[in-house]
């Protein structure tokens, strides 16, 4: 039996370019590592990553490897805000 399932990340601001930029860069630095029956699409600004196999068991841990590479990776874009004269850090 063949099994399949998606995650869709979209920014919560999906209007900011910034937010763009970081769903792309993220779907797109994890891409490489994809294995078989992993397939990243990206457009309109959100990334779509399709997992299929035959085994529940299977699509669980590569979900759970996904995700927990994808948060490493938003946490690494997001050190750049905390950096104290980082050309992208935030102002009030």
């Amino acid at each position: 039996m063949k099994i399949e399932g998606k995650l869709t990340f979209k920014s919560e601001r999906a209007g900011e370019l910034v937010n763009i930029i970081a769903v792309n860069i993220i779907a797109r630095s994890l891409a490489p590592d994809n294995g078989p029956g992993i397939k990243t699409i990206i457009e309109d600004g959100s990334a779509m990553v399709l997992f299929e196999g035959e085994k529940v068991g299977t699509i669980l841990a590569s979900v759970d490897d996904y995700l927990m590479n994808a948060k490493i990776a938003y946490e690494m874009i997001n050190l750049n805000n905390m950096i104290p004269g980082s050309c992208t850090k935030k102002t009030n």
